[in-house]
């Protein structure tokens, strides 16, 4: 069991987890600016309809969870700063992009508005604006509350440790995205509690469903790291870089 950060480690695997947690952070996001994906389905007089990234998004938490259960807050915020710089990163490049002047063929089959109406979302001031808010708010909850209960539980329930954070990662995410969205104009009010509700629900649903892997990839990353981080001493504050 390690308790102390005050010497740098280093980790086999780590800058992989960082990898596939900001590519599944930015993919789910060209995602949620693509497509509004509707099942058909509804609970009483609300329809089950969500953005395409809430398929990936919590994929993310889960990334999220394994990198604060071994590695402990401290190099999971470094992570959470990271995947936040380059997510701004693509909006600007995307923003870019989209002010370079477009080739006489792809105006035909494409064109301008094509592009601003589907990856409009990745480069606007409204959707940019509620996703980078709603990812720190959203996942430093996460790897707050998933670090305490680790040290309250004395890593026992690894299980309650990942729902419980999620519970209040996700809730938290999902509120300030859809509010500020919702605010800037980016979705009308008529779907705000669609939206909440329906991306609430299956992004705390995938957390659940993914328990066990979470286990195997937790358990396999302590015995690869030899590190079982439990944050004792640790400042809970996003905005310490060291």
């Amino acid at each position: 069991m390690s308790v102390s950060q005050n010497e740098e480690r280093s980790y086999r695997y780590l800058d992989l987890v960082m990898a596939l947690f900001v590519t599944v952070l930015i993919v789910s996001n060209i995602a949620s600016s693509a497509k509004i994906v509707d099942w058909g389905l509804s609970i009483g007089n609300i329809p089950l309809a969500f953005d395409a990234g809430t398929l990936l998004f919590p994929i993310s938490y889960i990334f999220g969870d394994v990198l604060t259960e071994v590695y402990g807050f401290r190099r999971s915020r470094r992570v959470i700063w990271t995947g936040f710089a380059m997510l701004a990163l693509s909006a600007f490049i995307f923003w870019v992009v989209r002010n370079l002047p477009g080739e006489a063929t792809w105006q035909e089959y494409a064109g301008q508005s094509a592009y601003d109406a589907i990856l409009g979302g990745m480069f606007s001031g409204g959707i940019v604006l509620a996703s980078l808010i709603a990812y720190l708010a959203g996942e430093f909850s996460n790897s707050i509350v998933l670090a305490r209960m680790k040290v309250l539980t004395q890593g026992r329930f690894l299980w309650m440790r990942t729902i419980g954070s999620t519970l209040v990662g996700e809730g938290v995410d999902t509120l300030v995205f859809i509010l500020v969205a919702t605010l800037t104009g980016v979705f009308p009010w008529s779907l705000f509690g669609t939206l909440m509700l329906t991306n609430y629900l299956f992004k705390v649903g995938v957390e659940v469903v993914m328990t066990p892997l979470t286990y195997q990839i937790v358990n396999a990353l302590k015995r690869a790291e030899r590190e079982d981080y439990y944050d004792v001493h640790t400042r809970f504050t996003p905005f310490a870089l060291s």
